[in-house]
Order: C-alpha cells, then sequence, then structure tokens
C-alpha cells in the first residue's frame, strides 16, 4: 500500500510538473492517486472487492483526464495481491471489465488513448496475474508438503501406538488367563490339598513377575529410555527358543498341549519374535474360550518361509470367523502381515480350531511388529 501510494504521488507530481493543469484537475490528479492505494488497505481480508474498487478508481481516473495517469500502479498491486489470496476470479473480471469500460467510454467520449502507457499497463497487468498466479502455487506446494510432513508423523505415531498396544494386549493376556485359571485351582485345591494349592501360588507369582517386567519393558521403549539409556531390556526377547517354557505355563492351566517343532536354521529375530506371540495369543485364547483338553503347536519349516499351526479339539467357533474376529485375532493377522506373510483361523470338524500363520524367513516388509 505504502509503495504504490509513494510511486502514484511521485508519477502525479512528476506528470503536473511538465503541463500546465487546472487545479480541479492536479486536486482529482492527486485525490485518484491516494484513493487507489487507500482501496488496498482491505485486500488481505477481502483481496475480491479491493481489487474491484481499486479499478472503479482506475477507470475513472483514465476516464477523467487520460493525459494523467496516476493509479494504474495500485491496479498491479491489487490484482497480484488478489491472486495470491484465492480472488483470481476477481482480479480477472474486474481488469477485463475494467478495459472494455474504459475502450467503451473513451470511444463514445471521443477521448484519445497514449498507446504508450496502454500497452505498458497491459503488459504491466499481465506480469501481476502471473507472478500472483506463481506464488500462489508455491504456496500451496509448500502447504501441500507440510500437510504430508504432518500426516506422516501422526500414522508414524499411530503405528508406534498400534505396535505397543499389541505388545501389551499379547503379555496382559497371557499372563492374566494363566493367573486367572491358576488362581481358580490354588482356590479349589487350598483345604483339600494344600501343597498343590502352594505350587499355584507360585505359579502366579511366577507369571505375575514375568507379566510386570515386560510390561515395564514395553513402556520403557514407549518413553523412549532403553533407547536413551542404551541399558538392556528387562526381560529377553521372546523367541523360538521360548516356545517350550510357553507350552509347559499353558499346561499348568490344565490344557494338555503338545510342541511338534521342526524348524532347521532360525529366522530373523522379528519373525521368531512375530512366531512367538502368534502362538501365545492362540494358546491364550485356548484357555480362555475354548473349553478345550488338548491343544497342538506345530512349526514347519520351508526353504523361505516359517509355518505356525495352533490347533484345539474345542468347541471352535459357529458364526463366520471375521464376524467374531477380536483384537487378538486381529493383532496376530497384523504381525504376520507386517512382516509380508499371512495368517488363517479355521473351524476345525467335527469340533475344534485352528490358526495357521505364515511368516518369511527374512522379513522383506516393514519390521514393526518387532520391539
Amino acid at each position: 500500500m505504502i509503495i504504490s501510494l509513494v510511486v502514484q504521488l511521485v508519477a502525479v507530481t512528476a506528470q503536473l510538473a511538465g503541463v500546465s493543469a487546472s487545479p480541479g484537475a492536479a486536486g482529482l490528479a492527486f485525490l485518484f492517486a491516494v484513493l487507489g492505494p487507500c482501496a488496498l488497505i482491505a485486500a488481505r481480508r477481502f483481496p475480491g472487492p479491493a481489487v474491484v474498487a481499486v479499478a472503479v478508481v482506475s477507470v475513472a481516473d483514465l476516464l477523467v483526464d487520460p493525459s494523467i495517469f496516476a493509479s494504474y500502479a495500485s491496479v498491479l498491486f491489487a490484482a497480484c495481491l488478489a491472486v495470491v489470496r484465492g480472488a483470481g476470479v476477481w482480479a480477472v473480471a474486474s481488469v477485463v471489465v475494467g478495459w472494455v469500460v474504459a475502450f467503451v467510454s473513451s470511444a463514445l467520449a471521443g477521448v484519445g488513448w497514449d498507446p504508450v502507457p496502454a500497452v505498458l499497463l497491459t503488459a504491466g497487468i499481465i506480469i501481476s496475474l502471473g507472478f500472483g498466479s506463481s506464488i500462489r502455487a508455491r504456496r500451496e506446494r509448500f502447504a501441500a508438503l507440510r500437510s504430508m510432513q504432518t500426516r506422516r508423523r501422526m500414522d508414524a505415531a499411530q503405528q508406534e501406538r498400534v505396535r505397543i498396544a499389541r505388545e501389551l494386549h499379547d503379555v496382559l493376556a497371557h499372563s492374566l488367563s494363566s493367573i486367572n485359571v491358576q488362581a481358580g485351582v490354588g482356590l479349589h485345591l487350598l483345604e483339600s490339598q494344600p501343597e498343590k494349592a502352594g505350587e499355584a501360588l507360585a505359579s502366579i507369582k511366577a507369571s505375575s513377575k514375568q507379566a510386570l517386567d515386560e510390561v515395564r519393558d514395553v513402556l520403557g521403549i514407549l518413553r523412549g529410555d532403553a533407547g536413551d539409556s542404551g541399558d538392556a531390556p528387562l526381560v529377553p526377547e521372546a523367541d523360538l527358543e521360548s516356545l517350550p517354557r510357553l507350552v509347559e505355563n499353558i499346561r499348568a492351566s490344565g490344557v494338555d498341549v503338545e510342541l511338534d517343532s521342526h524348524v532347521g536354521s532360525a529366522p530373523s529375530a522379528a519373525a521368531q519374535l512375530a512366531l512367538y506371540r502368534i502362538a501365545q495369543e492362540s494358546l491364550t485364547n485356548i484357555v480362555r474360550h475354548s473349553s478345550a483338553t488338548k491343544a497342538r503347536v506345530e512349526l514347519r519349516s520351508t526353504d523361505d518361509d516359517i509355518v505356525l499351526r495352533v490347533s484345539d479339539n474345542g468347541k471352535g467357533v459357529a458364526d463366520d470367523v471375521e464376524s467374531v474376529a477380536g483384537k487378538g485375532l486381529l493383532g496376530m493377522r497384523e504381525r504376520a502381515e507386517l512382516l509380508g506373510g499371512h495368517l488363517e483361523a479355521v473351524t476345525l470338524s467335527p469340533q475344534g480350531f485352528a490358526v495357521t500363520a505364515t511368516i518369511p524367513r527374512s522379513t522383506r516388509a516393514s519390521t514393526n511388529g518387532s520391539r
């Protein structure tokens, strides 16, 4: 606004110094020189109406005295600002309508135009519109980049939250189910077989301590403590060598579990953790929901994949598996898919349920499933 005002006042003063103009004509010239920049004050909040107002002032200045042009600089600023602020249609319409009105009115009034200022003004308006368009396009690109970066940060945070929730679910669901079963056994045998009740209490203590250690480990990773301090995790990373201990814990809950493992060379750490967690969640579901008496955990290896199958002789699922799938089954499927594998859950005939996970030995997809 200030630049436009200074330019127009200097231009009017220079033109008036070279011609003999009446006080009224000089006063109108200075008035138009001030009105155009004043209209730019509203360009920040109302860019469309502002460019219309400046165009009206410019046309009026042209028709009153074509020999002294004052408010043309404000037209360039108004057109550029309107395009930058998203009022490009207003800017183009105002300029076009202003030119038509000025041309037709001048022709009807017999007013002649100096071709040089007309050509310069036209070129200036076109350049202003193009410059404003380039600035707006650059701002939109920057806004798109910022939005993309924000989405990426949010997606990364969401993935981390899902990963932590999955770990906590797997740890707590298994441990609490084991504690619940052992507590029931202990209460049942408290008076008739105190020694068995003592064993159940010892099992509860061991399970609760392991659960607390694993939860602290997961929460430490969530806070970033482990990465910042360089300390080792509170518990060893779960792997396929931990499966026998997991099977023994489930047997203590009253389910006869058979482990059949035939795996050659060990797969990647991420694959081992995923396989362990899937087996853990499957066995926990058997204890909690299936009313099964027997279960079987099978591990087979191929050239590229490790196949885990956990089955039981329980009641299975009467409805469609996907329609009743909870967070546990969803978490198992996510673990497999994050590592480039897949998971299937089916009801067996005449009874029972089976979960089969196939995971590549060396993970070729995201490894967010590992801690």
